[in-house]
Formats: structure tokens, sequence, C-alpha cells
């Protein structure tokens, strides 16, 4: 089932996380806690879980932005796209980008845009194949010094 993440997922996502990311720290303070319930609190930010048997099997992480230009048409940004690594080439994350998106258009978004770090080709196939393009933009990061 594909649905927004509730309170209650919490410790599921962040096992799902720790896939993603294995070298972040385990938060002891509550910060983690206390920015998962700012954005189930805040409208423009959407947390999706893809749920089986009562087991998060995938999250996305979808935040609308509003904007100026574009006739004042908003845009999303993707992010934390995970699926448990047993599932994954099953579809579930096809199923997940799927609503994510629709999701996105729903909001009225004129684009949704995604970075990835990863370098499998695999990986990028995927996203080309839930109908992201390589060639449209070129992406930037910095990271604070």
């Amino acid at each position: 089932m594909f649905r927004e993440a509730g309170s209650d997922d919490f410790e599921q996502i962040i096992r799902l996380y720790r896939q993603l990311n294995p070298d972040d720290p385990v938060l002891d303070d509550g910060s983690d806690a206390a920015a998962f319930q700012q954005i189930l609190d805040s409208p423009a930010l959407r947390l999706f879980v893809l749920e089986l048997d009562g087991i998060v099997v995938a999250t996305t992480y979808l935040n609308v932005i509003p904007n100026l230009s574009r006739s004042a048409s908003p845009y999303a940004v993707i992010e934390n796209v995970v699926v448990e690594e047993s599932r994954r080439g099953t579809g579930l994350g096809r199923q997940i980008m799927a609503g994510t998106l629709q999701a996105a258009w729903d909001a009225g978004c004129y684009k949704a845009m995604l970075m990835t770090g990863s370098r499998t080709p695999s990986t990028h196939a995927f996203y080309r194949a839930c109908g992201f393009s390589p060639d449209a933009k070129t992406a930037y990061l910095a990271r604070p010094s």
C-alpha cells in the first residue's frame, strides 16, 4: 500500500535510511525524531512509504517548493528514495516513485527533480525508467566547508 508516512513509521523509515547511508551516525539526542515530526507537520513536505504486510519496504521524500516563475507553479524535489535491500529489483521502486510523482503532479508541480550520488548503472537506468532525464539539467552540489 502506497501512503503518506505517519508517526508510527519512524523506526521503519530510519531502518531503510540506514541502508541508504550506513555511515550516518546514530542519533541519540532525539533530533532525528524532531525532524521527522517537523516533516509530518509541514504540508509542503511529504514523506511516503510503501507498506507490504505491515512492513515499510520503501520510502521517498517529496518537497513541494513554491515558485515565482513558470506561472507561479511549484516544483518538486524528491529525496531519500530507498527500497528494502532484499526486495530491490521487484518493481517496488517503480511503484513508490509513480505514487510520488503523481503526488507532485497533483500538487501542480511543473517539474520534479532528484539527484543521486550513485554511480551504479542500474540506479541510473531505474530513474530513467521512472521518467527522469539525465540530460535536462546540470546539477551542482555545495557543502559547508
